[in-house]
């Protein structure tokens, strides 16, 4: 039972794709492996720093909205050639916010799509 708890409790530390968790002061409180590589400069940590600093103005606008309404954000970008879905969402503890889950996943150019609403697709 230990070990199925210690793993839910680590299940981000190396999936493939970036995951960022702040608390409700915007303070970063954990990045697993791909977010390190992704946004830190020579493998340092952002732990402890302000998620606001990473963020232009009208993003930290969203993020305020999220932090105090709740709910997520989904969109895509293009950066360096690579395409990424991002998807941002506050998350609760006790039924109340308590911050913000940032993940970043890179898209493949020729990723399939598939209509679930039409059978035949």
């Amino acid at each position: 039972m230990n070990n199925t708890i210690e793993m839910l409790a680590r299940w981000a530390d190396d999936v493939n794709y970036a995951v960022t968790i702040a608390d409700k002061e915007c303070k970063i409180i954990y990045m697993n492996r791909r977010s390190i590589e992704t946004f830190c400069k020579d493998g340092e940590s952002l732990i402890g720093r302000n998620l606001m600093d990473c963020h232009p103005e009208h993003a930290q606008k969203i993020i305020r909205r999220l932090l105090h309404e709740g709910g997520s954000n989904t969109y895509t970008i293009t950066k360096n050639g690579v395409n990424k879905l991002i998807f941002q969402s506050s998350w609760k503890y006790n039924g109340e916010i308590a911050g913000l889950v940032e993940t970043s996943m890179i898209l493949p150019s020729d990723m399939k799509h598939f209509n679930r609403d039409n059978p035949k697709s």
